[in-house]
């Protein structure tokens, strides 16, 4: 198999070149919310009780997205340390770097799955998970959780192919696995009627599979740069590297994992309804928002690339190509939520298996939240620039500041009467203020930048 070519981010035009590197990672990012999008709309539609499978799938990856933040962590924090070795023409350092990373990172992977299967329980009771659907959701758990090693590897394995500048490989290798994902869908859950188990055992085997393509290349890849001294196995001050540009990100997932875990604990204390419409609708928006993530990965691996080859004025360029490219993105959603968030609710659940007030609370949330789609995008990007340019304190403080307050709203604006449109505004008050400290964040890393930079 031919490795795909490396990319280096630091020359050609800034628009087009991020255009071209990014569009890939968005695509990716797209397709894995549009597949677990799939999960909800099949066992909606055909599981035994749509409703309640499409509860018991959204609790289970209340939990899933605590673990899944360390395979971010991973992906974000090894992509700017090999982004950055790549942008100095350091060989031996990217080999280095990738062979410290799949270590030390396998035995993450290891602790993190343990936890998964020795927490679940506790941590879905602690969740106030309903009886009615607590089996299914333990089960999808268990399942994800099994599934661990094959995402930690192909988020490692992306984040290495795109800091070397190959966005397309990842991406078409997801495209392969989403349909199968879907296709498998259909069979286990329509078919062979597996319910909620079934959509878990079909992104397992789909995730499989992206994972063994995605490293096969990786592998070659890594061959075809060549060193003059054989890199080293494991190097302890790559690995201290790794861990300090890691464990921010992974606490910024964290963080939004942990107060997603709180706000639905709080949301499934006003009823099953309000669990089915906010299940729906907050997959919805999640697809807007990693779709702008992914630019921001893009943006942060061409930052850490151009800032080790000196080119600041390039890093300004492309923090405001990728701002206008999220925002445009963000303003398509937000025209097509806000359009028809009836229609997009019905394709999740049969309408004979949707109440009026689930029906009503993902509407609400819908339309409310996606108001704010192009603010969050503007923090997301933010972050993503000051990520690149190791400024890990700045967007961790900022995601922190966001997470603490729309925890705070939800319940402060609940209890106060407001119901399930207080969990609503919550989320656009916390967006809005934590915006603000990381454009704070952002401006402060900015004028570090030697003053040749602004010409």
């Amino acid at each position: 198999m031919k490795a795909s070519k490396t990319v280096n981010l630091t020359s050609g035009g800034v628009w087009k070149l991020l255009l071209a590197y990014c569009l890939p990672l968005f695509g990716s990012a797209i397709i894995q919310q549009f597949y677990s999008l799939v999960d909800l709309v099949v066992v909606g539609n055909f599981a035994k009780e749509g409703a309640l499978a499409v509860d018991a799938i959204g609790n289970a990856t209340v939990i899933i997205n605590v673990l899944l933040a360390f395979a971010l962590g991973a992906n974000g924090g090894c992509s700017v340390i090999v982004a950055k070795h790549f942008g100095e023409n350091d060989n031996k350092r990217v080999r280095e770097t990738v062979n410290t990373a799949l270590i030390s990172f396998s035995v993450l992977c290891a602790v993190i799955m343990g936890a998964g299967f020795g927490l679940g329980k506790p941590l879905l009771k602690g969740l106030s998970v309903h009886g009615s659907y607590f089996g299914d959701c333990l089960a999808y758990l268990y399942i994800y959780a099994g599934s661990l090693p094959f995402v930690f590897l192909y988020n490692l394995g992306c984040g290495i192919c795109s800091a070397l500048g190959d966005s397309k490989t990842p991406f078409i290798f997801l495209v392969i696995s989403s349909l199968l994902n879907i296709g498998l869908d259909f069979l286990f859950v329509c078919v062979f009627h597996l319910d909620v188990a079934g959509a878990a055992w079909a992104t397992f085997i789909s995730q499989a599979i992206s994972c063994t393509l995605t490293v096969i290349v990786l592998f070659f890849k890594l061959k075809s740069i060549k060193t003059e001294e054989k890199p080293k196995i494991f190097d302890k001050k790559l690995f201290r590297d790794l861990t300090v540009t890691s464990v921010p990100i992974i606490l910024q997932q964290s963080f939004i994992s942990l107060g997603n875990f709180f706000v639905s604990k709080r949301i499934n204390m006003l009823g099953e309804d309000a669990t089915t419409g906010f299940t729906t609708a907050f997959k919805l928006i999640c697809m807007s928002n990693m779709g702008v993530s992914a630019l921001t990965n893009g943006l942060s691996n061409f930052v850490s690339q151009n800032k080790a080859a000196g080119e600041f004025a390039r890093i300004k360029k492309g923090y405001l190509a990728v701002t206008c490219y999220a925002l445009i993105t963000s303003l398509i959603f937000l025209a097509v939520f806000v359009s028809c968030p009836e229609f997009l609710t019905k394709l999740f659940i049969q309408k004979d298996k949707l109440t009026e007030e689930a029906m009503r609370c993902s509407v609400s949330f819908i339309v409310i939240v996606s108001c704010f789609l192009p603010v969050i995008c503007v923090k997301i990007v933010a972050d993503g620039a000051v990520r690149g340019s190791g400024g890990n304190l700045g967007f961790t403080v900022s995601t922190f500041i966001d997470l603490i307050l729309r925890v705070a709203l939800v319940y402060i604006l609940t209890g106060a009467g407001k119901g399930f449109d207080g969990v609503c505004w919550a989320w656009g008050i916390g967006w809005s203020i934590s915006t603000l400290f990381a454009l704070a964040f952002l401006f402060a890393t900015f004028r570090k930048y030697p003053k040749s930079a602004t010409s």
